[in-house]
């Protein structure tokens, strides 16, 4: 018999042999170097690589590398498709779920973003994160309460989850209960380092109960942190606005057009940067129709 392989046989298993010991070869080189462009944050490159090495064999591993090179690539839908697979053949793996809730969530896919969440809640139904990246896809869904109940339940799992906290409080003064957006505030006050975000969080807290120097004063302190925050621009210059501080609310105005010269679409459908009103005009008009939070309109 070894004859016969010898005399018929070997030399085309040897051919094979050496082919499949080059695909291996092949498939080594091509996955290492795609890993380590990734991390050199060689985005484009690494995708070619993990393409190729794909086609010699659908590692799953690979997949996960190759996932997060689309999503460098700013492929986010191959991306998804990618995890969606990873997902099937690791149904129990969270940070699969909870991969693809983000990528949707870039997407703005906040159906795709729940249900990733739900699978994720299936394994872990207290895990922090997940209840929170939950709420997040219902907001976007506008399913304020589900989302508050959601967020309310990541804190319970982690009584110092700080974006919980502000995150609900947002979503409060959305739905109107001044009072309990004003309690997540005043905890994150007592709690967390300040940020902008809870100033701002504060400044339009304060707005809804009529507390104008208050909200203008920690408007001030948002912008005073980052000065380019748009959304403290605009916010208090509608508050200058109403209060009948017209140069005020112009001057925020010039500093926002100055920041996104292209908001102005945004605000209002009429005002346009090459108009003939003159500032105070365009002022009035942006400012007539801005309302965040959805509170109630500034009335002129």
């Amino acid at each position: 018999m070894n004859l016969l392989k010898k005399l018929f046989g070997g030399s085309i298993v040897n051919a094979e042999e050496e082919r499949l010991r080059e695909e291996v070869r092949n498939f080594d080189v091509l996955k290492y170097s795609g890993v380590k462009a990734l991390k050199d944050g060689q985005s484009a490159y690494a995708l070619q690589c993990f393409e190729k090495a794909l086609e010699i064999k659908p590692e799953l591993e690979l997949r996960d590398y190759y996932s997060q090179a689309l999503i460098m690539n700013n492929k986010l839908k191959p991306a998804l498709e990618q995890l969606d697979i990873m997902s099937k053949a690791q149904p129990d793996n969270i940070l699969i779920y909870m991969r693809m809730a983000n990528v949707a969530y870039m997407m703005e896919d906040y159906d795709a973003m729940a249900l990733a969440c739900v699978e994720a809640l299936r394994i872990d139904g207290n895990n922090s994160e997940v209840n929170y990246t939950y709420a997040r896809a219902c907001i976007g869904k506008n399913e304020l309460i589900t989302a508050v109940a959601l967020l309310t339940k990541a804190i319970t799992a982690d009584a110092k989850y700080e974006s919980a906290y502000l995150l609900r409080g947002e979503t409060l003064l959305k739905m109107g209960d001044f009072n309990s957006a004003e309690n997540d505030a005043e905890w994150l006050l007592k709690n967390a380092e300040s940020s902008e975000e809870i100033i701002l969080l504060r400044a339009r807290i304060a707005k809804t109960k009529g507390e104008n120097n208050e909200s203008l004063d920690l408007y001030s302190k948002v912008i005073e942190q980052n000065p380019f925050c748009i959304d403290a621009f605009k916010e208090r210059g509608a508050l200058k606005l109403a209060v009948g501080d017209k140069d005020g609310a112009e001057e925020d105005m010039r500093q926002v057009l100055e920041l996104n010269p292209n908001v102005q679409n945004d605000v209002n459908g009429e005002f346009t940067a090459d108009g003939t009103e003159n500032i105070q005009q365009k002022v009035e008009k942006a400012y007539r129709s801005l309302d965040p939070y959805g509170i109630g309109g500034i009335g002129l």
